[in-house]
């Protein structure tokens, strides 16, 4: 039986004298009390400790000398205490739930982002939309096997998620197998982590290849490797003989330059360098091709980072020319 029904009960069978209840219903009402707040979820700790002791006190004030009406009162306070626990449980679960699913997104959009795919896509946009309306478990559980088969879909190369360009996949290997003949993103990391250990400073330099999904689909991959140890080999020459250049992925070199203590004119010099990025040529066919790849770049100080590993976080995107 509710409180409210007690109460409505207790009023019911009040006489003209007001007689008081007798003792049993009052040990039956403090155990029902205690017992109904012990089964209220705990939500927050300390605000669930105030509730139960502010219960078990309000429950306690109905002694079995007081006159019926006064227990009633007494009772609609103790009513009072559940409604406002109950308002702010709710309230405390809807703003975590909120929170929680605004990081969702956050990260989910983080990680597309990283691996070069537009959240804004038709695969990748359902996905980052959905996580905001997930009330259920078995939505959550459909909603993980569709994510699932994003990040990891059948059949695809491991580590590429759909709709991710295999020109912009991070390359987090230390060997120097790759078109440029450069070492990988994976060194890059080392060789900033001997700096940042060492108390030194400067910048990294992530210069990003422009038109080359273009060329690969035109042309095929050989074609992008030739591009790419074209502007490697074009960087190498111009750069400083101390600065060190890194494959960072099949669109995008990363160069750590030391020795530069001013961003304006580090800035000013690299864009120096890539304005005399020429047209390149290329053998496609058993034919010369002459390419001119369009070439950026975004400079981070390496005091910004807080450690080696916010290197990967320097996601390549499209190039556009200066």
């Amino acid at each position: 039986m509710g409180l409210r029904q007690m109460a409505g009960l207790g009023r019911s069978s009040s006489t003209a004298k007001e007689e008081s209840a007798p003792p049993a219903f009052d040990r039956c009402l403090t155990l029902m009390v205690e017992g109904a707040a012990l089964n209220m979820p705990e939500i927050d700790e300390e605000t669930y400790k105030a509730f139960r002791k502010k219960v078990s006190e309000e429950a306690m004030q109905v002694p079995d000398r007081l006159p019926i009406d006064d227990k009633l009162a007494q009772i609609q306070s103790i009513v009072s205490e559940f409604e406002s626990y109950r308002k702010g449980a709710e309230k405390a679960l809807k703003e975590r739930q909120s929170g929680w699913r605004a990081l969702a997104s956050m990260q989910l959009k983080e990680l597309l982002e990283r691996v070069c795919v537009d959240p804004g896509t038709a695969e990748a946009a359902p996905l980052v939309a959905k996580i905001a309306g997930l009330e259920t478990g078995e939505e959550i559980q459909e909603y993980s096997a569709c994510l699932r088969e994003f990040l990891h879909p059948a059949g695809a190369d491991q580590g590429i998620l759909k709709g991710a360009s295999r020109l912009k996949v991070a390359d987090h290997t230390t060997e120097n197998d790759n078109a440029a003949g450069l070492r990988g993103g994976g060194a890059a990391v080392e060789h900033v982590r001997g700096i940042m250990d060492s108390g030194g400073d400067g910048f990294v330099a992530l210069f990003r290849l422009g038109c080359l999904e273009i060329i690969s689909q035109r042309f095929g991959l050989e074609a992008v490797e030739d591009c790419v140890m074209a502007v490697s080999a074009f960087l190498t020459h111009n750069l400083h003989s101390d600065d060190v250049i890194f494959h960072w992925s099949d669109s995008s070199l990363l160069a750590i330059l030391q020795g530069r203590s001013n961003e304006k004119i580090l800035t000013a010099e690299l864009q120096r360098v890539i304005s005399q990025n020429k047209e390149i040529t290329v053998t496609i066919g058993g034919r010369s091709v002459m390419l001119r790849i369009p070439l950026d770049f975004v400079l981070t100080p390496i005091a910004f980072l807080r450690n080696p590993e916010d290197v990967y976080k320097l996601a390549p995107k499209p190039a556009t020319q200066w």
